[in-house]
């Protein structure tokens, strides 16, 4: 049996050179090559007649090379190559750019078969950088080609060739993942066949029945595993809070009016907590509507019925912001609260370590250092994991092992439209605040070019003027970052050549995009741009002593402009900041620009979201900048940017804590997705656990799953 975990190096034309551009991709081992599906195909099977082409359609031909190919430098770094082909029907003038090669490989004469594009001029049609083969010797044309998601240094080529000699590895040994019966009721080809389908289809009908045998396994053994989670879970027997304990009690001390979905999220959560049965919710809501009070009032419950709880938050600047938030509401009901962070000093962590398993603290607040062994409570009964979508199943399993069976609330403000979230987060209850409060005001969002630069920069010395504070958001920090992410820019490469459509070409010679550092941004903010105002820089890898330094400084009103990474994507509340400005807008996924813009509008200011992008990002891009500038509302943007990216990209440039899924998209998929989670129920029915013999192989899919940090 091949061992799918070798390590990919060992695969045939890998070696030590190309692994490490693999290994950027994530793949590391033969069964991730296997398993690194083409993000879509060219169709050069078709040989057409010049004549019948459409203008501006992609196709092959096959024609006789009836000029010499004459090369043209025409500057340093530009050399033209051009020839005249022909067949029965018309003729083509082809030309490469910066190929010299090329004058080697093409004989007048001789007839070849040319792919690419045809432009329809006068009286004949233009090709630019077509790949080409010699008749019988046919490598890149008369077939369906995969293309890869690629990266600097690897060509289509050796991705192609690698996938191929994985493939002829396992070819006599790879064992069938799903049981016959399945494969059979389902109508489903066989593993080996698929992936040799998908990746070299012979048809495209028999590509997409590849591809609907390995989206129904990958979204097959993602519901299963939910099931088993969310089935250890209900026969767990819990804690049942004291039904004497009224919520209502911290909702009326409060200095401000909850809206009715609060109310009905907290009646959900309080009939859940009465339970005996543990409770597993999800609690959805926007920016900005009120999840951090509704934990708290679950919170005291805990507390007043007798037990602890544990408020796990993504980052210290969240943590210690929900610490004063909490005190602040319940230190007057008597309730011990403390922080716990990974920057704790060791006299202080020991100090809380010390109360808390002594059960002198109440309320834990904390960020991940709250999973450490030494962390042990004294009776635990409720866990709160904050901005979910950062966490992991190992996670959230860990905190829990700190009680016996608490009850789990897990929050997240990035916006997952309903339906996706009852599929992914299968193993929970959920509960959406779908409602603002009353006294938030609509930010208004503008897109603009670098040509509005000038009356932007006007419109923030304005609002400084007044008072106000502002935040600027940039994708990178240090400049070797601007380099690395610049030359992810993708290539193609054909037969170990550098192969360039002459917009790859275009996009490669003209300027390099405006992707500025943080600290360059800082440096020209502060000296260039407003060097009368006080400008300061914060992201992820600071000391934590200097981050929260400036964050302090920033919430008192003593720095005007902050210049960060995304690391304020969650959680800080300044209301006196009321522009947010993200530089390179197109780089970030609409969910992640909507968690940006709820950084302001937090206060009595009316607020502005300006979202600087790139005139060049193409269509795509310009449509997510329009959605932005339409709506507020988290579920429509989140809607929309599942449709536009799907969910590879669904949490922006980032992923943080969807699972990847490696070939279903769940916008294209949802009907498979709908169907797949019937039969994951029915049997999960008929054989709960998956002992049966027939399950075998499911058995093992799952328990594969259930091995990785399964990110939901």
């Amino acid at each position: 049996m091949v061992d799918l975990k070798q390590n990919v190096q060992y695969v045939k034309t890998v070696g030590p050179t190309k692994v490490k551009y693999l290994n950027n991709l994530n793949i590391y081992t033969l069964g991730d090559l296997l398993t690194y599906f083409p993000r879509e195909y060219e169709d050069r099977s078709n040989i057409k007649s010049i004549a019948n082409i459409q203008n501006g359609e992609e196709a092959t031909i096959e024609a006789r090379v009836v000029s010499e190919v004459n090369i043209n430098r025409i500057r340093k770094n530009m050399t033209i190559l051009k020839t005249v082909v022909e067949d029965n029907t018309g003729r083509c003038i082809i030309t490469w750019f910066n190929q010299t090669y090329i004058k080697q490989c093409i004989k007048r004469g001789e007839t070849y078969r040319f792919f690419g594009k045809l432009i329809k001029e006068v009286n004949h049609f233009e090709m630019n950088n077509p790949v080409f083969d010699e008749i019988g010797k046919e490598k890149n044309t008369g077939k369906i080609m995969p293309i890869y998601p690629t990266t600097y240094g690897l060509s289509q080529t050796a991705i192609r060739q690698a996938v191929a000699n994985a493939l002829e590895l396992v070819k006599e040994d790879f064992e069938e993942t799903l049981p016959e019966y399945l494969l059979k009721e389902y109508n489903l080809a066989g593993i080996k066949n698929s992936l040799k389908e998908i990746h070299f289809p012979s048809s495209k009908n028999n590509r997409l029945e590849a591809r609907k045998r390995l989206v129904f396994e990958e979204l097959l053994t993602m519901q299963l595993t939910l099931l088993e989670l969310k089935g250890k879970s209900e026969k767990n027997i819990g804690i049942s809070f004291d039904k004497n304990v009224k919520m209502s009690d911290v909702i009326n001390s409060l200095p401000f009016k909850l809206t009715k979905a609060q109310l009905k999220v907290l009646e959900e959560i309080d009939n859940d907590m009465e339970q005996i049965k543990p409770m597993n919710r999800l609690l959805q809501g926007d920016v900005g509507s009120g999840k951090t009070v509704v934990a708290m009032i679950c919170a005291y419950k805990a507390v007043k019925s007798g037990y602890q709880a544990a408020i796990m938050a993504p980052t210290a600047i969240l943590a210690e912001q929900h610490f004063e938030e909490f005190k602040k509401i319940l230190e007057p009901f008597g309730i011990k609260i403390d922080l716990l962070l990974g920057s704790t000093k060791a006299k202080k962590r020991k100090e809380i370590l010390e109360n808390l398993v002594a059960g002198k603290i109440d309320i834990l607040i904390g960020t991940h250092a709250l999973l450490t062994e030494n962390v042990i409570f004294n009776k635990l009964g409720l866990v709160v994991t904050d901005e979910q979508h950062r966490f992991g199943v190992k996670q959230r399993e860990t905190i829990i092992a700190k009680g016996l069976n608490p009850d789990v609330l897990v929050m997240t403000a990035t916006p997952i439209p309903r339906t996706l979230a009852l599929i992914l987060y299968g193993d929970l209850d959920i509960s959406i605040i779908d409602e603002l409060p009353p006294n938030r005001k609509k930010i208004e969002t503008y897109a603009v070019t670098k040509r509005m630069d000038e009356r932007v920069n006007n419109f923030i010395k304005k609002n400084i003027n007044e008072g106000r504070q502002v935040y600027v958001v940039c994708p990178l920090v240090e400049e070797k970052e601007d380099e690395e992410q610049e030359s992810t820019l993708e290539f193609d490469f054909e037969d170990g050549q550098e192969y360039q459509s002459s917009q790859n070409y275009e996009q490669k010679n003209a300027k390099k995009p405006d992707l500025k550092a943080v600290k360059k941004w800082t440096e020209i903010y502060k000296n260039e741009i407003f060097p009368e105002y006080k400008v300061e820089c914060i992201y992820g890898k600071m000391k934590q002593k200097d981050k929260d330094e400036i964050m302090e400084n920033f919430k008192n009103g003593k720095i005007d402009i902050l210049i960060s990474t995304t690391v304020i994507e969650v959680g800080v509340n300044v209301p006196n900041a009321s522009i947010m400005v993200v530089e390179n807008a197109d780089r970030f996924g609409l969910a992640q620009l909507h968690q940006l813009r709820g950084r302001v509008g937090r206060g009595e200011y009316q607020s502005y979201c300006i979202l600087k992008y790139n005139s060049q990002c193409g269509e795509i891009g310009r449509e997510r900048m329009k959605t932005m500038q339409e709506t507020n509302d988290g579920f429509v943007i989140a809607e929309k940017d599942l449709e536009l990216r799907g969910t590879g990209e669904f949490f922006g440039t980032r992923q943080h804590g969807l699972p990847e899924f490696k070939i279903a998209n769940l916008f294209v998929d949802m009907p498979m997705l709908k169907s797949v989670q019937s039969v994951a129920l029915k049997i999960e029915a008929e054989d709960s656990g998956l002992k049966l013999e027939k399950n075998e192989k499911l058995r093992k899919l799952v328990d594969g799953k259930l091995k990785q940090n399964i990110p939901l």
